[in-house]
């Protein structure tokens, strides 16, 4: 980048890549870091949506979006940021054959105005980076330039960037996430658990009623972490590894159904119509329950874990389901049902709630009293 001065003008000089969109040119160019936040200022919280052509910016995204700049400055990866340039700008190509017509150097006038239509929060988060490392800032960033004298056309930019825009299932994200320890976990653990392997719907959030899939692998990713009590993005022991493997090993040596379902003597859409255990809600229930075991009972916890062959599953079976997993006959994965579910497994291992889910259990009671 470059800063020369044409006649009376003074310019800001990229090389740049020419395409066409839409009938319109539009450059591409490499942005080094430390020049980002003073390209593009961001000081649009004070103007009304109307007016604007972005969003407000997210400010509870921004340190999440730093640390992992900051923790992974060896292998952080950015997505190009898209935005308008509100003045006309000259591009000089470098040949007159097919490649040489497409790459140049663009100048920019000094006082044109930059405005991001898609990437403001990579943005504030590389700035808020660089104060943290000032050596990032000579990697560069993609930037993709449109030509554009009015907000109406940037407003439109906008909306058509994000119109189709889809985020990828929590059971993809986590499949292809390396750097969580617990994705990592979960990855090895529906390789090598039975009823997990071959059996865990790895690419959706929810299974069809035509997969042969029991469970997704956000349940298994959820209840895993339930299991050993882990936060975002904290380490997991190999002791804590073979734990997860052991309970969830167990779990399913006491579940007659789902080993059925790994033999295909019964459908898992079958399973999912008629029995709680099929669903998620479940998993994340035995895992709450199965984290309180082992901490009461370290050494015996497998033989008190048979227990849980007493339990009837069954969906129809109202007087225990009703109000805990199920609401009006229907699953409920809200926070206070998976308690609920989780106290009535509990009960059946003889283990005491902690006083936050006693609070739950105490209102569920008093619910089914008033009726």
């Amino acid at each position: 980048m470059t800063i020369s001065k044409l006649t009376r003008d003074y310019t800001i000089s990229f090389p740049a890549i020419r395409g066409i969109q839409a009938g319109r040119e539009y450059y591409s160019t490499m942005c080094p870091l430390h020049l980002l936040p003073k390209m593009f200022n961001y000081n649009n919280e004070d103007v009304p949506s109307e007016l604007r052509a972005q969003r407000s910016l997210n400010k509870g995204r921004i340190p999440a979006l730093t640390r992992y700049i900051v923790e992974n400055s060896n292998s952080h990866v950015f997505s190009a940021i898209s935005a308008s340039i509100d003045a006309e700008v000259d591009f000089k190509a470098l040949g007159e054959d097919t490649i040489g017509r497409k790459i140049g150097i663009l100048s920019v006038p000094m006082e044109a105005k930059f405005l991001i239509n898609d990437g403001q929060h990579r943005r504030a988060a590389i700035e808020a980076a660089l104060e943290e490392n000032p050596a990032l800032g000579h990697e560069t960033i993609t930037v993709v330039l449109f030509v554009d004298s009015g907000l109406k056309q940037s407003q439109q930019m906008f909306a058509d960037l994000n119109r189709y825009a889809v985020r990828p299932t929590k059971s993809l994200g986590i499949l292809y996430d390396h750097r969580d320890p617990m994705a990592r976990l979960v990855s090895r653990l529906i390789k090598k658990v039975t009823v997990f392997k071959g059996m865990t719907e790895t690419a959706r959030s929810t299974i069809s009623n035509r997969s042969r899939k029991l469970f997704t692998l956000s349940s298994i990713y959820l209840a895993t972490k339930r299991l050993l009590q882990k936060k975002v993005e904290e380490e997991v022991s190999p002791p804590e590894e073979k734990l997860a493997f052991d309970y969830w090993t167990e779990i399913a040596k006491n579940m007659p159904d789902w080993l059925a379902a790994v033999k295909r003597e019964v459908t898992t859409s079958e399973l999912r119509k008629d029995y709680v255990h099929a669903h998620g809600i479940a998993l994340q229930a035995l895992a709450i329950a199965g984290s309180s075991l082992i901490a009461t009972e370290p050494k015996k916890w497998k033989h008190r874990l048979k227990k849980i062959r007493t339990i009837n599953w069954a969906r129809d079976n109202a007087d225990l389901w009703e109000g805990r997993a199920l609401v009006g006959g229907r699953l409920n994965k809200s926070q206070t049902n998976v308690i609920l579910t989780a106290n009535a497994i509990k009960k059946v291992l003889n283990l005491p709630l902690d006083p936050s889910e006693q609070l739950i259990e105490d209102k569920y009671e008093k619910g089914q009293n008033s009726k």
